[in-house]
């Protein structure tokens, strides 16, 4: 067998709360990356302390790539990240440079790594049909409609998720062909890099939970409300007549506070509700990893050692230890 002489990249991945920012920032300095982020709320402008985004100083320590790529009121897919992702990634490698994938969006490493199925683009006039229909109709009618048309992509996509309602509805209608069909089909290839797959989970759960909590309660402390309320007052939010139902604001802990903004329940109440969202969330991500049989595991908080180990392996020098996170 040949050496594999493709360019390297480094996965990291993680639920949220992980240490997944610091290990990367360590990881990009040590080894001369740049760090591609791999998060389907940074790409929002204006989801800064919520979304835990990295502030200016982290960001001097190391190039950042794919944040603040939309505003808040817009979409963005995977496919688009896909294609954005690469073309970073491209320029990171030209330079000389290794890419650090870093973030916890299962479908977008996905997407990347992999490579997604063909299907029809995004078509601006359509998707403006489907969501005046969505405002008008209701999403239960639209679901349904989309289970005549495609039961098995109906089965997979809650009736309460407007925009892959309106996508899996969009592509049916541009091409007369079920969107589970055109992911069925041959992927459009995997990134051409030997990528060192990590993933950074705490191995008692009850310190993952811990760790979500107080630094839920720090990003209280720096303003997360007054950062909700800032979206709310822009007039292209104020504008749009389902906003609980954008992407961005569907980020977690943006819900619950925008929710809570409109006057439900108490502040206890709303801290509470985005704390076991944002736990809920990390559940999900763990179940997604754990699908990553490729990937090596590591607790960033006892295992800084093994981890430094891994990576100087594969990229074949030392590495100093990227410490506890």
């Amino acid at each position: 067998m040949g050496i594999d002489r493709r360019p390297l990249a480094i996965a990291l991945m993680g639920p949220t709360a992980s240490g997944k920012t610091a290990t990367a920032i360590a990881l990009a300095r040590q080894l001369g990356g740049e760090i591609v982020s791999v998060d389907s709320a940074l790409v929002y402008r204006g989801l800064d302390i919520g979304a835990a985004k990295p502030d200016a100083a982290e960001r001097a320590q190391a190039p950042h790539h794919l944040l603040d790529l939309r505003d808040p009121w817009q979409t963005y897919s995977a496919a688009e990240f896909a294609v954005d992702a690469r073309r970073a990634i491209d320029g990171i490698v030209a330079r000389g440079r290794i890419p650090i994938l870093a973030g916890g969006t299962g479908l977008y490493f996905r997407a990347l790594l992999e490579g997604l199925s063909p299907m029809p683009p995004a078509d601006e006039t359509m998707r403006a049909r489907l969501l005046a229909e969505i405002e008008q109709r209701g999403l239960a009618a639209m679901h349904a409609e989309l289970a005549a048309v495609d039961p098995a992509a109906a089965a997979r996509i809650h009736a309460t998720d407007p925009q892959r309602i309106q996508r899996a509805l969009e592509v049916y209608r541009l091409s007369g062909r079920p969107i589970s069909q055109w992911q069925a089909l041959p992927s459009s290839g995997r990134l051409p890099l030997r990528t060192l797959k990590l993933v950074l989970a705490p191995a008692a759960r009850s310190v993952l939970h811990d760790r979500i909590e107080r630094r839920f309660d720090l990003m209280l402390a720096q303003g997360f409300l007054d950062e909700v309320r800032a979206l709310r007052a822009l007039p292209q939010m104020a504008a749009v007549a389902a906003p609980l139902d954008l992407p961005a604001v569907r980020a977690v802990g943006y819900r619950q506070a925008w929710e809570f903004l409109d006057g439900q329940g108490s502040a206890a109440a709303f801290r509470e509700r985005a704390i076991q969202a944002t736990r809920q969330l990390a559940k999900r991500q763990l179940t997604w990893l754990r699908g990553e049989l490729d990937a090596r595991w590591f607790d960033p908080h006892v295992q800084s050692e093994a981890l430094r180990e891994a990576v100087s392996t594969f990229v074949e020098r030392p590495v100093p230890c990227p410490g506890s996170v």
